[in-house]
């Protein structure tokens, strides 16, 4: 797998965490406990980045549902699809919490994984939201 298969595969991971996090109603600690018990196949840069995209979402989540709400019009964060939110938290994440990762490719990859996992429809307002989310950190 080369290194964007691999940081695309993070990216995913860290998505379905925060979906567990969210949808179980499990601490992140409760989350890491389980996550990965059937994932022995992740290799340890896959997995490393993975945590640290779910550490700065799960840290700074106040801070990145502010965001998404303040950036996605007339759509509360809990109205959202709950697959929709954690892409959206899971990229907000990376946007914020790594200044170094380009901001076109955080959202071209947020929305790769959407494509698979959400609804075709969502694709074009998880694109509004993360480009005015980008745009505004600028």
């Amino acid at each position: 797998m080369t290194l964007v298969g691999k940081r695309r595969k993070a990216r995913e991971l860290a998505m379905q965490m925060l979906f567990q996090s969210d949808v179980g109603k499990q601490t992140p600690d409760e989350v890491r406990k389980t996550f990965w018990q059937a994932r022995d196949e992740v290799d340890a840069g896959t997995r490393s980045f993975a945590e640290d995209l779910f550490r700065v979402a799960t840290a700074r989540g106040s801070e990145i549902d502010a965001l998404i709400e303040e950036h996605s019009k007339n759509w509360r964060l809990v109205r959202m699809a709950a697959v929709d939110r954690n892409v959206l938290r899971m990229a907000v994440g990376e946007l914020i919490g790594f200044p170094g990762s380009p901001s076109p490719i955080v959202i071209d990859e947020a929305l790769e994984i959407a494509r698979r996992y959400s609804a075709p429809e969502s694709v074009d307002f998880l694109n509004g939201v993360l480009d005015a989310v980008a745009r505004s950190r600028k």
